[in-house]
């Protein structure tokens, strides 16, 4: 793909995408699924924020994630879990390179 080679067929298949708009700036999206995949996620430009934790600052590292699934296949529930999974494995990403 990055030498331009990758064609329609080598992209098909699939049931869940990954979409970046980081690499241009983007901070937030909603991306729409392609069909015949039942979700997408996006990732958007990483930044530093403020965070406070007992009333104290600390800057972090933000990576806003949105993701878009299809109802008639996904719980909502279930999506919002593997969200909230997703974030927090990569806020330890040290422990899944070791």
């Amino acid at each position: 793909a990055k030498e331009g080679k990758l064609k329609a067929e080598g992209m098909q298949g699939s049931c869940f995408s990954i979409s970046s708009l980081g690499s241009i700036g983007g901070t937030a999206f909603t991306p729409i699924i392609n069909a015949p995949d039942v979700a997408i996620l996006g990732v958007s430009k990483a930044q530093i924020k403020p965070m406070y934790r007992d009333n104290k600052l600390m800057p972090r590292l933000m990576l806003p994630l949105s993701l878009s699934y299809d109802h008639r296949v996904i719980d909502g529930v279930q999506a919002a879990k593997f969200t909230v999974y997703l974030a927090q494995q990569l806020q330890e990403i040290r422990k899944i390179l070791l």
